[in-house]
């Protein structure tokens, strides 16, 4: 009987992993790289195929997940609607004169993420996860009404229970604390830790949990932003999670280079927009306060204009992604890149081909020692072609480089969540700062150039010495790229 039922299942597998391999080319129109990996998989491995793609192909894009945008959105909806008006006739106001040749750009992340472009930002950026601890909790101790905070990572550590002890004390001074993490990210997190801040009267919540005991349907779709809005008036947005690892404290990676911003001014509004929707999926509260306390009025010298860009599987425009070209082709002199994991899409590895072989100077720095071993691999396969090109590639060897920016001819600059790599671009909810003006974008590659002195320079010449076994591993990787 069992031989007969298995013969059965074995005729009919082809079969099923026939049809369904006709329902991701017809029904799902993915990223045509994404269709062949999962295609490979599916034919090769017909029944375990079949499962992980329950648990990680599924695509969210046809699906309604934010459920509050028209009512959280209105005071951006108002500044997106009179400076697209603006921005058509030629009549907005640029604060520097360097930042009108980024209008395109602008008006692009403008219609597409409803970024409204704020020129009224103090930033300080922070390159030492110390220090960008020690300020944020510095910032919650002075909390007056209330306190948001998003990370993809809270660690069962020393640092995690810091900064939960420091949201339990504002919580028992009346202060409203809302706190939401990662599902996946903080696996390992011990829910224990949040008891007394909820007893406190804090309110906690994961992102995309598993529904049933170890079976996530979404387990391929992250909340990948980390987001603290202080009083509606300080933001923080960047690479840092909440971890020891973070502060340099493990051993392994020994120091943690990462780059994090904190922002005063309108670009807090748009960050804290991001947050309450991101907490409406999580949480079923209906939101109490007024909108003059979730976005006050603020006065600030007009110093650095920001607009904060969010994209996510829930849509098809990839937004960070199109910011990232944009910026790229925008590019006259020079385009700074730091990112952990350097995985290009065909149209992000193009157009960076394509300004190496404009003259433009393109400088990429990943870390030369791995965290995820499959992604090295598959970073150093994409760096090739680059390097036969022209471009210049520093491996970072102090500690470990999670940081993910991009300088453009020393005027325009991103920082924020996104790797350059499929799963930042498609899987991931994620958020990114694009910043214009020279005085910020300086900064940040006067620390690209800082950074340049603790890495080494991977010339054409030992690229090419690399092991057959190394090759052949990176090929590998390369194929399954789309997936990873």
């Amino acid at each position: 009987m069992w031989s007969d039922l298995w013969k059965t299942m074995s005729d009919w597998i082809p079969v099923i992993s026939l049809l369904f391999a006709i329902a991701i080319i017809f029904l799902e129109r993915r990223n045509i790289g994404v269709t062949w990996a999962w295609l490979m998989l599916l034919l090769l491995l017909p029944i375990i195929g079949f499962i992980i793609y329950i648990f990680l192909g599924q695509n969210l894009a046809r699906q309604k997940v934010y459920r509050m945008r028209p009512r959280m959105q209105e005071r951006v909806r108002e500044q997106m609607d009179l400076q697209g008006d603006q921005m058509q006739r030629g009549t907005f106001a640029y604060n520097e004169p360097a930042i009108e040749r980024f209008r395109h750009l602008i008006y692009m992340n403008l219609i597409s993420s409803y970024s409204p472009l704020s020129q009224n930002n103090e930033v300080t950026v922070f390159t030492d996860g110390v220090r960008k601890f020690e300020t944020l909790l510095e910032c919650i101790a002075e909390a007056e009404q209330h306190i948001h905070i998003l990370y993809y990572k809270i660690g069962n550590d020393e640092t995690g229970r810091r900064l939960v002890q420091a949201l339990k004390r504002k919580a028992k001074e009346g202060v409203q604390v809302r706190l939401l993490y990662d599902d996946i990210g903080s696996l390992g997190v011990n829910h224990r830790l949040f008891r007394e801040l909820k007893a406190a009267g804090g309110a906690v919540y994961p992102f995309f949990p598993s529904k049933i005991p170890f079976l996530n349907f979404r387990l391929n779709y992250r909340n990948h932003r980390k987001i603290a809005v202080i009083d509606g008036k300080v933001g923080f947005i960047g690479g840092f999670n909440i971890g020891n690892e973070y502060l340099g404290m493990n051993p392994v990676f020994g120091y943690w280079r990462d780059t994090h911003l904190m922002l005063y001014g309108d670009a807090v509004y748009r960050l804290q927009v991001q947050f309450l929707m991101d907490w409406d999926i999580a949480s079923n509260e209906k939101l109490t306060m007024e909108p003059v306390e979730l976005f006050p009025e603020m006065s600030h010298t007009p110093k650095t204009a920001v607009q904060i860009v969010s994209s996510g599987p829930n849509s098809e425009k990839q937004q960070i992604k199109n910011g990232y070209i944009k910026m790229i082709f925008q590019a006259r002199k020079s385009i700074y890149l730091q990112t952990p994991y350097f995985v290009p899409d065909d149209s992000m590895f193009n157009a960076l081909k394509i300004a190496v072989l404009s003259g433009i100077d393109v400088r990429i720095m990943i870390p030369k020692r791995a965290d995820h071993l499959l992604v090295h691999f598959a970073s150093y396969s994409y760096l090739r072609d680059l390097l036969q090109a022209g471009a210049k590639c520093y491996l970072y060897s102090n500690g470990f480089l999670h940081a993910k920016t991009m300088i453009v001819d020393g005027q325009a600059a991103s920082v924020g969540t996104a790797n350059l790599d499929h799963r930042s671009f498609e899987l991931n909810f994620e958020v990114t700062a694009f910043l214009y003006g020279e005085d910020v974008a300086s900064r940040l590659e006067a620390i690209f150039e800082e950074d340049m002195k603790n890495s080494e320079l991977l010339t054409w010449e030992k690229y090419g010495k690399r092991k057959l076994l190394t090759r052949a591993a990176e090929s590998m990787a390369r194929l399954l790229s789309p997936i990873l």
